[in-house]
């Protein structure tokens, strides 16, 4: 049996929208809250110190600089900008281990110049976050075909951090498996296809590059699509069942949908507040 939920982040390349190879994962979130932010952002500045050095600091938008620390030379190099600039209006994202021990969860942490943890992401991403489902692409010749994937998913939940935690790890992953649950085992299908319906089928016609389709559906094993049944558009779906069950503070969420190694999507969107 193929082992395709098996994703090493060694063999992922990260590039964000204005085509930069980015180092880590962490810097592709930074680069994505950036855009979706609507900040113009530069990667890869450079700040001349005092002493006559200089310090590559990773993401500039405007005055404002961001350094996403991954090893303990960036915590170091950070440190020391700080110290020998005061006044730079910068500040660090990066792992927990950086900052504080929390066990059985990734998660970035956001510290100004006080040190106070305010804003945060956690990352989720566990073998048992999967689903299996079919669709067709009639849009695109090679998946034009009835066909199925397992898919592993990683969810990324950023907002307000409440007693040093965005969300409790364990009631993240309850949230994301009742989500996936919803969609798993399902056939995906944009709904423009859609011809006609009863009370327990949907008739499905369009013509493909391999031939005429013609589906008739059982309802409660059909996912209608307001688009194509893309990894994209999977991804604004999966968001669109998490949004309503996450708490208030949360404030946006990424998902990634890995479909099979080395390829998938990522997508974040805002979570609107009610009221």
């Amino acid at each position: 049996m193929p082992n395709e939920r098996v994703v090493l982040d060694s063999d992922l390349r990260y590039i964000d929208g204005n085509g930069n190879l980015l180092l880590s994962r962490a810097e592709l979130s930074v680069a994505k809250m950036l855009a979706f932010l609507g900040h113009d952002y530069n990667y890869g500045a450079m700040v001349s110190l005092p002493d006559g050095s200089q310090a590559r600091i990773d993401f500039a938008a405007g005055s404002k600089l961001i350094e996403v620390i991954d090893s303990e030379e960036d915590a170091a190099k950070f440190k020391k900008v700080k110290e020998a600039m005061p006044g730079l209006d910068v500040i660090a994202v990066g792992h927990s281990r950086y900052a504080s021990k929390v066990s059985e969860m990734d998660s970035m942490f956001f510290y100004d110049e006080q040190e106070r943890m305010a804003t945060g992401s956690i990352f989720i991403e566990d073998p048992s976050l999967a689903f299996d489902y079919a669709h067709i692409l009639p849009l695109v010749e090679k998946c034009s075909v009835l066909h199925g994937h397992t898919s592993t998913v990683m969810v990324e939940i950023i907002g307000s951090m409440k007693n040093n935690l965005v969300v409790d790890f364990g009631d993240a992953k309850r949230i994301i498996k009742d989500a996936l649950n919803a969609i798993d085992h399902k056939f995906f299908i944009n709904k423009r296809y859609l011809k006609k319906e009863d009370d327990t089928h949907y008739y499905v016609e369009f013509q493909g590059p391999r031939g005429y389709f013609n589906l008739q559906l059982p309802k409660m094993t059909t996912y209608m699509m307001p688009g194509e049944a893309t990894v994209e558009n999977l991804s604004t779906e999966i968001i669109k069942l998490l949004a309503p069950r996450m708490p208030p503070n949360v404030e946006a969420l990424g998902v990634y949908i890995y479909e099979g190694v080395n390829k998938g999507a990522h997508i974040i969107a805002g979570v609107k507040k009610d009221g």
